[in-house]
């Protein structure tokens, strides 16, 4: 569940902060964090080029930027299951392409 950039006392909670999370698996990692007792505290597309350029919604054209997400939970354990699940998904996608890059 997006919470928007307002955190009420952000200090009980843990937090993560993932960078340029692939586009194509944000709605799965979005799902992953509702399943684990967690939310998205912040999401936002970041330029590639212009690290002034940071927006809090999706912008028109995607391409050039990078999406970060801050993810929370009053549970460290559920953080650390996040992470460990997207690291294995993006060594997986990686696997794979190698796969088909043979």
């Amino acid at each position: 569940m997006l919470m928007g950039n307002n955190c009420h006392d952000c200090s009980r909670y843990n937090r993560i902060e993932m960078k340029n999370v692939n586009k194509d698996i944000v709605a799965w990692l979005e799902d992953i964090v509702e399943e684990n007792n967690s939310r998205i505290e912040r999401k936002e597309w970041k330029s590639k080029y212009n690290s002034y350029v940071v927006y809090d919604y999706e912008p028109f054209c995607t391409d050039g930027f990078e999406i970060n997400l801050v993810i929370t939970s009053y549970d460290a354990a559920y953080l650390n299951f996040i992470k460990y699940l997207y690291d294995e998904k993006i060594n997986t996608i990686e696997y794979l392409n190698s796969c088909i890059g043979a």
